[in-house]
């Protein structure tokens, strides 16, 4: 069963363990290369850390009608922010939108927490603010 297979009407959403494997961050990526980890968060969220790799685009600004960046367009999306609610509400605007999208429970602290990578704007270790 795909991941991107809706639920009610509504997005899909999955674990961080699910998303890196999709988004090919997980040891067996499967998927990996075609879906795009979008990251919802602000952009100083964003700056102190993301997931290597991530496409961002702010909840905000996708709600202010911004299209998605150019790695993103006609792909699946994985959309991930702090803790998974302004992803949830993202991705249930892209959905509505016509994309394929889910959001990750937990988020970049679920992400971080399992030990995923994370960097900082310059490509350091990041902290998950």
């Amino acid at each position: 069963m795909s991941i991107f297979r809706r639920s009610r009407g509504g997005s899909g959403r999955v674990t961080v363990q699910e998303a890196a494997a999709r988004s090919g961050h997980g040891r067996t990526a499967e998927g990996g290369g075609e879906t795009v980890l979008l990251d919802v968060r602000e952009p100083y969220e964003w700056q102190a850390s993301h997931a290597p790799g991530a496409v961002h685009l702010a909840l905000s600004a996708l709600a202010a009608g911004a299209g998605l960046p150019t790695q993103a367009q006609a792909r699946p999306l994985i959309v991930i922010c702090r803790s998974g609610n302004r992803s949830r509400q993202a991705a249930e605007l892209l959905v509505a939108r016509g994309s394929r999208a889910v959001d990750v429970i937990g988020g970049m602290r679920d992400w971080a927490g399992a030990g995923l990578p994370v960097v900082d704007a310059r490509g350091a270790n990041g902290t998950v603010a």
